[in-house]
Order: C-alpha cells, then sequence, then structure tokens
C-alpha cells in the first residue's frame, strides 16, 4: 500500500462537463428547442443534458409520445425509469433494443424484458440488419398541432461512456429532419418502405449513394477551380468501395484529411492516386469516438453528424443516420474549432504513411 501512496499525481484530475439546460422546466427545454438547433461535445458537455431532455418529455403534460434506440446501456441507467415512468404516466413509448450489440447481448435482453413487462413496445430491429443509429423521438401536442423534437447522436445512450469518449448530440425541431426521424422508426418497426429521405442519410437506404454523391461534387468543384476539401472523422475506414471513391477524389484535386482513431485501410501519399490524401490518429485522454463529415463545397460548407463509420458493415449491413448540421453558427464551430483542433494537433497526433 505504501509504493501506492502519491499514486493520483499520475492520474487525470476530476472532469466535470458543461451543463446545457440551466434552470429549465419541462416547457423551456421544447421552446429553447423550438428557438434553435443546440449541440452538446460529450465529455466536455455533460450527458445530463440527453438525461434532462428525455426526463422532461416524461413528465410533460403535453408529450404524447416517446421514441427512442438502445444499443448500449449503462447498469441501472436512469434513461429505463424515465421510459418506466413516461408509460406509467400514460404515454406511448416505443423502444428498439439492439439485442445483437456484442458483448451487450444479455443485459440488452434483461432491458427489453423489464420495458415490455411495464407495457411498453419493444422492437428488436430488422433481419439481417444491426440498428446502430442513435435517435430519441418526442411528440408533443401544442396549440398549434402537434410538433416533434428529436435528438440525434454520434454516441450510444450511455453515461458512462459519455464521460471518457468524445461523441455529439443534436437536439432540434427542424421540420425537415424530424420528419425523417419519424420516418426512420417507421422503417424499423416495418410500417414504411422508405427508399430516401428529406435531410438524413440512412444505411442501407441511401447512405452510401448519397455520401459518393457529396464526394462526386466536391470532384466538379475542384475540376472547375473551386475551394474542394473533404475532412472526414470517424473510427475506421474500411469499405473498398469508398476508400477508391476518396482516391477519385484525391486525383481530381481534392484536398482529403482523414481523422481516423482506429484501422485505415486508405494508403496516402501513393503516386498518381492518393497524392492529396492524408490520414491522422488522435490518441489523448478521451477515446475519439465522433463522427464528423465535412465538405467545402465550394464554399458552401456541409456538415454531417451521426452514427456511420466508412466500414462496409455500416454503409450495407446496419442501420445508420447522418445528420445534415442546417444551423450556421453549430457548423461553423465543428469545422472551424473542433475538426481544426485535430488537424492542428502536433503532439497526440498519429501520421499514417503509405
Amino acid at each position: 500500500v505504501g509504493e501506492l501512496l502519491g499514486a493520483d499525481r499520475y492520474q487525470d484530475p476530476p472532469f466535470v462537463g458543461r451543463s446545457l439546460w440551466r434552470d429549465a422546466d419541462d416547457e423551456s427545454v421544447f421552446d429553447q428547442m423550438k428557438d434553435q438547433d443546440l449541440l452538446v461535445h460529450h465529455p466536455f458537455d455533460s450527458f445530463a443534458a440527453v438525461e434532462t431532455f428525455l426526463q422532461s418529455a416524461a413528465r410533460d403534460p403535453h408529450v404524447i409520445a416517446i421514441k427512442m434506440t438502445l444499443y448500449r446501456l449503462e447498469p441501472h441507467s436512469p434513461l429505463i425509469d424515465l421510459l418506466l415512468e413516461a408509460a406509467d404516466r400514460g404515454k406511448q413509448v416505443a423502444v428498439l433494443v439492439e439485442l445483437k450489440a456484442r458483448f451487450d447481448e444479455r443485459s440488452n435482453i434483461a432491458w427489453a424484458n423489464r420495458l415490455e413487462a411495464a407495457g411498453i413496445h419493444v422492437v428488436y430491429g430488422m433481419v439481417h440488419l444491426k440498428t446502430h443509429c442513435k435517435l430519441c423521438l418526442i411528440v408533443r401536442q401544442e396549440p398549434e398541432g402537434i410538433q416533434r423534437y428529436a435528438h440525434i447522436g454520434t454516441g450510444n445512450y450511455n453515461r458512462a461512456t459519455a464521460l471518457v469518449y468524445t461523441d455529439l448530440g443534436l437536439f432540434t425541431a427542424r421540420a425537415a429532419i424530424v420528419a425523417d426521424v419519424s420516418e426512420v422508426f417507421n422503417y424499423l418497426t416495418g410500417y414504411s418502405g422508405q427508399v430516401d429521405y428529406r435531410e438524413l442519410l440512412v444505411a442501407p437506404v441511401n447512405m452510401r449513394a448519397r455520401l459518393k454523391a457529396l464526394v462526386d461534387r466536391e470532384i466538379e468543384h475542384a475540376r472547375a477551380g473551386r475551394q474542394a476539401h473533404l475532412v472526414f472523422k470517424c473510427n475506421a475506414i474500411s469499405d473498398p468501395d469508398f476508400i477508391h471513391v476518396l482516391y477519385d477524389a484525391s486525383k481530381a484535386g481534392v484536398t482529403v484529411d482523414l481523422i481516423v482513431r482506429g484501422l485505415c485501410c486508405a494508403r496516402p501519399g501513393l503516386p498518381g492516386v492518393s497524392e492529396r490524401l492524408r490520414v491522422r490518429s488522435i490518441v489523448g485522454r478521451f477515446l475519439e469516438h465522433t463522427r464528423i463529415y465535412y465538405f467545402a463545397n465550394g464554399g458552401d460548407e456541409e456538415v454531417f453528424v451521426g452514427s456511420a463509420d466508412l466500414m462496409e458493415r455500416n454503409l450495407s449491413r446496419r442501420v445508420e443516420v447522418l445528420c445534415p448540421i442546417r444551423d450556421e453558427e453549430i457548423r461553423r464551430r465543428l469545422r472551424h474549432v473542433v475538426l481544426d483542433a485535430y488537424l492542428r494537433d502536433n503532439s497526440r497526433a498519429h501520421l499514417l504513411q503509405s
């Protein structure tokens, strides 16, 4: 024991994230979301924002329905208690529990049984497709009619991992986006054969084709002498077809910056193939888990966030969602603060060679 004395000097000091909702009552949460989109960046912003969002939905008498996807939950998750409370208060609650979440199968079965026992509508996803998207939809009766609110995340609804993983969560009431989220839930429950979406990129339905079209647009900008730059931050890149799409962009003159935490099968710096493609990995205090896809688009920048990596399983064999950031201030922050910090890092960055 004596040898361990003083070991705390080798540990990081406790980290406390910022609070998104300050002194928020149930109704003000939804009022704020109607006014503007809100973004949380965990663990710098507390995961309590998600819990407050769901708590407000559970207790607000005007909320009539809650829909949510659950992939990995920590033991004793407060979110489960809030869903049970919502059902007890007479709200329609529908939850998709993914039973094929690796290492969490037993835990997820137990959660599903508890939810079903309380009368909550539980679905288990689609045959041959793992549901990996992170979505929560709130339906609220308001004086002007039905209004929907959504949370779209890059990480799991898990307070424990939100302390050590970097992740993003978008709170929005934008009509086109929440309508798409509603359609995704219809798709997951078998009530929709949707083949396209207004705003969302949804795998395996349209994500691969839409992402390729966005890269092709960047190629056209490069050929026309306009600003052409891709910055993709994700956990892994291994899909062979999409790697060739990135090579085509590099050959056409697009600058391609990839920030990849783990596996990357794209080879940078190959003469005549990937000379304008660069790959870096950041290893620091937190596990890098955010997925951000940036397109310079000739100066009319576009940014998407969501659950998908550029792997064959994500694009073709999982239900994934990428959401466009329509709020200009949030879009600017993600590109010129968050992504720039990773691209400038010269102390925790590892560069992949050809």
